[in-house]
């Protein structure tokens, strides 16, 4: 570790780390075509969240004859509890990976973030959901798991006014060359993978600056955003894609997937792989900037 880079709680590095081991090294491959793998995520989430005092909701549905769920835990807001800030991160993985980064690395954010998150009162609901079935043949359409919540959610009429979109949060690089862009935007962002990106279609820019600006309040962790055309390569494979689709504003925060991992949706996607340091460092600073986001301040 740089002698520069701020020490990670040893503690909440070990944590994720537990996590992705659990999921991505313990139960391995997990979706419809292991069933039983499937369910043991499921559990496994659902235990630890209750481990830690959460009811946890489960939107139960049948997904290629598979019984699934998306998990849900709910923090009430104190004086806005009808406004809504949702963070979620799928916990299938692609056909053939274990998928420790995509995406078991962004569920163990998700599981440390109900536990820091409702350590203190919040002005508006956060929600904090697990989704099923991101990876195809679910990907873009059918049953997504977050597909088939947020249209649930738009039915409710639920005043959802964030969607954030945790995609693959545990790879970090400091070495010249290890970042990769789309076309043209290498010209204007760094070419080292040592930062966490937050993305957004054009739409939601206006809640992607405000959730990059209360990011940079709450930590130094390097961070670069983008409000992009939906068609870029990787701009809307992820589960905010739902959400747009449903009339929310939704942004990703990802290490970039493919542009910078080079297991990315392979067999060799394993949890050794992953800098836990990194990732706690990270998960800290999102708990920040998803509170002052819950409460309403203006970064």
């Amino acid at each position: 570790m740089s002698a520069t880079r701020p020490a990670a709680p040893s503690g909440l590095a070990a944590a994720l780390s537990r996590h992705v081991h659990a999921l991505a090294g313990e139960i391995g491959e997990r979706n419809v075509f292991h069933p039983r793998s499937l369910a043991a995520a499921e559990d496994y989430i659902t235990r630890e969240l209750r481990r830690q005092g959460h009811a946890v909701g489960a939107q139960r549905y049948a997904a290629n004859g598979v019984d699934c769920a998306n998990l849900e835990v709910e923090l009430r807001g104190a004086s806005s509890a009808d406004e809504i800030i949702l963070v979620g991160a799928h916990y299938d993985s692609v056909d053939g990976s274990p998928g420790a980064d995509d995406n078991a690395s962004a569920v163990a954010v998700l599981i440390e973030l109900a536990r820091i998150l409702a350590e203190g009162p919040l002005a508006r609901t956060v929600r904090l959901v697990a989704f099923v079935n991101e990876e195809p043949p679910f990907f873009f359409w059918g049953n997504m798991g977050s597909g088939v919540y947020a249209k649930a959610a738009r039915a409710r009429g639920d005043d959802i006014r964030l969607m954030a979109s945790l995609e693959m949060l545990g790879c970090f690089s400091d070495k010249r060359g290890s970042q990769g862009y789309p076309p043209l935007l290498r010209h204007f962002y760094p070419d080292r993978g040592n930062f966490i990106a937050l993305v957004s279609n054009l739409r939601s820019r206006r809640a992607l600056k405000a959730a990059a600006a209360a990011f940079r309040e709450s930590t130094d962790f390097p961070c670069e955003s983008a409000a992009l055309p939906a068609w870029v390569p990787g701009i809307s494979w992820s589960d905010q894609l739902s959400f747009w689709r449903a009339g929310y504003r939704a942004i990703m925060i990802t290490d970039t997937a493919f542009y910078r991992y080079p297991y990315y949706h392979t067999a060799f996607d394993t949890p050794e792989k992953l800098d836990y340091e990194r990732m706690a460092r990270l998960a800290q600073g999102l708990s920040g900037a998803f509170t002052r986001l819950a409460d309403g301040r203006k970064p």
